[in-house]
């Protein structure tokens, strides 16, 4: 299936099935890139949590200071483990997330897009990609938790971040006005996307999750039980998260050449020949 890009803003509705059209065309290449990240994230995830295990939990009649702490390793070991987990997550996230939105900007353009170079471009930008998701989050994270309409406004302005730093190459700071640019005066457009797209991702998700929980549920039964229930359950999110990940960053993608297309042509005609 061919895609051609486009030369005229896109609807709504033609940006979500257009999404979905480019995801089962090339379903391999944008699945891998998060298949292999969250295996990665597991694994390591997993590696720490067997090197660092969590403090036992005192026997019943221990006193209360050594419950106390008991509770106080056991809460800085959490924190110290979810700290690292989220850093991994956050890294390789990143790099699947721009190697999606170049591989789709690739096949758009291209005709085809390739995971190899798709990997080595998002490594180039992979400093950019992580300062602007840093400043984009914590902006993000303090309008929510102000009055949440400003933290839901920043999320919009901010949503082409990514595909204007694969695409256009922009600096991390450029990257966040380029994005303003592209989404303003279509805020109700683009928030209607991310709205309907998040609906669908839920739906998808609880829909797999339903479809897989007997073999993770299967697994908790003798003989299994204990590692391979930790096993199965990791296999079975790495599967579903793998499967809806790549749903958002294509949509950010069209909808950035959808923006495109309507640049050009708010553009001023060039000059009559002399």
């Amino acid at each position: 299936m061919h895609f051609e890009k486009p030369n005229r803003e896109l609807f709504v509705g033609e940006i979500i099935s257009g999404t979905f059209r480019l995801y089962i065309s090339r379903f391999l290449l944008f699945y891998l890139p998060f298949l292999v990240a969250g295996l990665i994230t597991g694994i390591l995830t997993s590696a720490l949590f067997l090197s660092f295990p969590l403090p036992t939990q005192p026997p019943p009649g221990a006193s209360p200071t050594q419950v106390l702490q008991w509770f106080g390793s056991f809460i800085s070991a959490l924190i110290g483990l979810a700290i690292f987990g989220g850093i991994v997550s956050w890294v390789i996230g990143s790099i699947a997330t721009g190697m999606v939105v170049k591989s789709a900007s690739d096949v758009i353009e291209k005709g085809a897009g390739n995971l190899q170079e798709s990997f080595t471009f998002t490594m180039s930008k992979l400093p950019s990609l992580l300062v602007a998701s840093i400043i984009t989050g914590v902006l993000i994270l303090v309008g929510i938790l102000l009055l949440v309409i400003p933290g839901i406004i920043l999320l919009i302005i901010f949503s082409l971040v990514v595909p204007a730093i694969i695409i256009e190459q922009k600096g991390a700071f450029d990257s966040l006005g380029r994005s303003s640019k592209l989404v303003s005066n279509r805020w109700l457009k683009t928030f209607v996307l991310l709205i309907v797209i998040g609906l669908i991702i839920v739906a998808i998700s609880l829909i797999t999750s339903f479809v897989l929980l007997p073999g993770y549920v299967y697994s908790a039964a003798p003989p299994f039980g204990n590692g391979a229930t930790f096993a199965i359950g990791l296999i079975i999110s790495t599967i579903v998260g793998s499967f809806i990940s790549p749903i958002l960053p294509l949509a950010e993608t069209l909808l950035y050449y959808s923006m495109i297309a309507r640049e050009s042509t708010m553009l001023p005609p060039p000059p009559p020949p002399l």
